[in-house]
């Protein structure tokens, strides 16, 4: 392990009584905190020497060491899918994402996804997200279109994921729900956890469980749908579609979260509308806009006109 990839911290009264994933995710914000949990696990991180647990709790004076392991080659499959490209250099490429793709590869799919597209189409790309999810800053669910920002480069991908954890990347989604709401603009706060029965869902969560903000606005109403635009002040996953549910208006077309008008159409209706960052080598800001895809228009005119 060379000198470069280990990191020193030592806790000091402010920190004290955090947990170690958590004190860990704040002090060094280029790990996400489930990249912390699973160094953790790996046996890559110790406390005063010992081999710690990700709900331990850090005490003043502790010294928490974090030895980076190298990252594991990429040997997916590259494949040639064509790809809207929005913007791309030689540390990163935003992508216009289209519906019905997967951002990585998980259990039982090694193929088709946007990382075997990337991996056809660039030469190079971040290894820190490990050989399933190279460069993937970032996700979108897999019905979910819009931009997506990916990493060629360690160096970009630590810059990209620091500013994600910071919260200081503008994240803009349209997307229409059932319902007229009764105010024109809103905010919904509220901790986000994973559902106690149904695993692959996401809940509201009276204890425990992530904050997250989503800020919304009415852009257009009908007599029974409305095309809201949501800024993300957070990213837990299927915030959006758990917040809107929870506020009564669910996305229509999502069959997970969204009710009995969930058929009705081919998908759920969010879209990642806008993204703006700074670039990571130049520091220069950067936004970007991705066009409506056909079926999201055509739903519109259908439900609202």
């Amino acid at each position: 392990m060379t000198q470069e990839n280990r990191r020193e911290f030592n806790v000091t009264i402010t920190d004290a009584r955090t947990r170690l994933d958590r004190f860990l995710a704040k002090t060094a914000p280029e790990f996400s905190r489930s990249r912390i949990q699973t160094l953790i696990r790996q046996g890559h991180i110790t406390v005063n020497g010992a081999a710690p647990r990700a709900r331990d709790m850090v005490r003043t004076g502790d010294r928490v060491v974090l030895l980076e392991p190298p990252m594991a080659a990429i040997d997916l499959v590259p494949e040639k899918v064509a790809l809207f490209v929005l913007f791309e250099d030689d540390d990163l490429i935003v992508i216009n994402k289209p519906a019905g793709i997967s951002v990585h590869p998980g259990a039982g799919r090694t193929s088709g996804t946007l990382v075997n597209a990337l991996l056809s189409h660039c030469k190079d790309l971040s290894g820190i997200g490990g050989k399933e999810r190279p460069g993937i800053v970032h996700r979108l669910d897999k019905e979910t279109s819009g931009c997506l920002v990916v990493a060629k480069n360690d160096f970009a991908h630590n810059d990209l994921a620091r500013q994600f954890a910071s919260r200081t990347i503008d994240k803009i989604y349209l997307t229409l729900v059932a319902g007229k709401l009764r105010r024109a603009s809103g905010s919904i706060v509220a901790p986000i956890a994973r559902h106690r029965v149904h695993r692959k869902k996401m809940m509201i969560a009276r204890e425990g469980g992530r904050m997250a903000r989503t800020d919304f606005k009415v852009v257009r109403t009908g007599r029974e749908a409305s095309l809201l635009e949501c800024r993300l002040h957070s990213g837990r996953t299927h915030q959006i579609r758990v917040h809107l549910q929870h506020l009564g208006y669910p996305i229509l077309g999502d069959t997970v979260y969204g009710g009995r008008r969930a058929g009705q159409f081919s998908r759920q209706m969010l879209h990642a509308w806008k993204l703006g960052f700074d670039h990571p080598r130049g520091k220069r800001r950067m936004d970007f806009e991705a066009p409506l895809p056909e079926d999201f228009a055509k739903a519109i005119s259908f439900v609202i006109g």
